[in-house]
């Protein structure tokens, strides 16, 4: 087996284990449909927006938790759109709404938001760590994603499409 079959076979196994793992689902799949010649580092772009756009809305939820008054709305508004259920995403003159497909950070904003309802503080710090967790996670495994497919393109292969 060829270098470049090798790193083919480890791209394809890698990409597999994420969405085994649901670290990514369906919306990541779709993500990439939209990537094209004219723009071959859409996604790349797209998830780099995702975890500058993410580390703000991290920071910004342990302030509003930290308050001696906690206004659970606006926590419940940021988990919201850390969910990504509401994030929009401008590149250049293409739009991606939606999530890139971080299926576990997704789980834990659900528990997060039930938390917010309650006005549950200690459900709430609880669910922040856990959240902040699964994005360390994702943005591990996506860098190592996108470091496998440089390697791949370096070496004259071609990017496999998935399909999981």
């Amino acid at each position: 087996m060829d270098y470049v079959t090798q790193l083919q076979k480890q791209l394809v196994d890698y990409t597999a284990s994420l969405f085994h793992e649901k670290f990514l689902d369906e919306q990541f799949n779709q993500l990439q449909q939209l990537q094209d010649e004219s723009n071959p580092d859409f996604v790349v772009e797209v998830v780099s927006l995702f975890f500058e756009d993410s580390e703000r809305l991290l920071n910004e939820l342990g302030k509003v938790l930290e308050q001696q008054i906690i206004d659970y709305r606006k926590v419940d508004a940021h988990v919201h759109q850390l969910k990504g259920s509401s994030s929009r995403f401008s590149l250049g003159t293409r739009f991606f709404h939606g999530s890139i497909g971080a299926q576990r950070v997704q789980s834990v904003c659900i528990t997060f938001r039930n938390y917010c309802e309650e006005k549950n503080i200690e459900g709430c710090l609880k669910c922040l760590q856990q959240v902040k967790h699964e994005y360390s996670l994702v943005k591990s495994k996506l860098d190592t994603l996108f470091k496998l497919e440089k390697q791949l393109v370096a070496a004259g292969g071609s990017i496999p499409t998935y399909v999981v």
